[in-house]
């Protein structure tokens, strides 16, 4: 296995970190690193806003749920899917702007953001540096745009801390091979695949916590996206898109 399958087979979240400075060199090999990623149309449809501040970086971690990592993390980027560019490209060019009219807009978005993070976390990952991706960004999306004056056509979709890990927290187990590869068609028969994880997960996090939680994988995840519990959390996420400029009025 070479050096970049390894950086990528031993991803860990670190939410953690020491009192150290994140290098201003390393910084701009990630942000290269994410910049370098492929964009739908070459669109270039991203943007990160890098926070080093204390007191942004405090008021973020309130918004993102009272996430106290993204206060002790050095360095705190926000990855926004950025429609703004285009916007003004459109004005340049004397043409009307439709993107931000139908739903695929945020599906591009989204997938360059998700592509670009990824680049950024496999770029700290093997310069020694720790990250953990940050979705409650999303909570209090409103906030967000108001704090790091967000411009209309710009989303913040995921937040990413960086810095030097304090401890290991060990790998998390996958789901099964089987379940994650599919061949020539979609495998619906995922139910035993759940079951075999299950165990294996609620083994990793009695070790992981010295037998504090028992909790299975699905058990976790089915309490996650139980809809009281799961809209609650992004309310504003709906009002935020229309702020924004995301018409979306091609649903029905």
């Amino acid at each position: 296995m070479n050096e970049v399958l390894n950086t990528l087979t031993s991803h860990r979240s670190f939410r953690q970190y020491k009192d150290k400075p994140v290098e201003e060199e390393h910084l701009g090999d990630i942000l290269q690193a994410a910049q370098a990623a492929p964009t739908w149309i070459h669109g270039q449809q991203v943007s990160v806003i890098v926070i080093k501040n204390q007191d942004k970086k405090k008021q973020l971690a309130s918004y993102c749920g009272n996430q106290e990592h993204i206060s002790q993390a050095p360095v705190f980027l926000v990855f926004c899917a950025d429609f703004y560019r285009a916007k003004l490209a459109s004005e340049l060019e004397g043409m009307t702007f439709e993107v931000v009219n139908d739903t695929d807009a945020l599906l591009v978005g989204a997938t360059d953001v998700g592509i670009s993070m990824s680049n950024a976390i496999v770029a700290a990952e093997s310069i020694g540096l720790g990250t953990v991706p940050i979705g409650g960004i999303r909570r209090n999306p409103l906030g967000v745009i108001e704090l790091l004056e967000i411009p209309k056509y710009v989303i913040p979709i995921s937040g990413l801390c960086i810095g030097y890990p304090l401890e290991d927290p060990g790998l998390n187990p996958r789901l099964p091979k089987e379940a994650f590869r599919h061949d020539e068609n979609y495998n619906s028969n995922q139910t035993q695949y759940i079951k075999s994880y299950n165990e294996i997960f609620k083994q990793h996090q009695l070790k992981r916590t010295n037998g504090k939680h028992e909790n299975n994988w699905s058990y976790r995840i089915s309490k996650f996206y139980q809809e009281k519990h799961y809209n609650n959390q992004y309310p504003d996420v709906p009002k935020m898109l229309h702020q924004q400029g995301f018409t979306c009025k091609d649903m029905k």
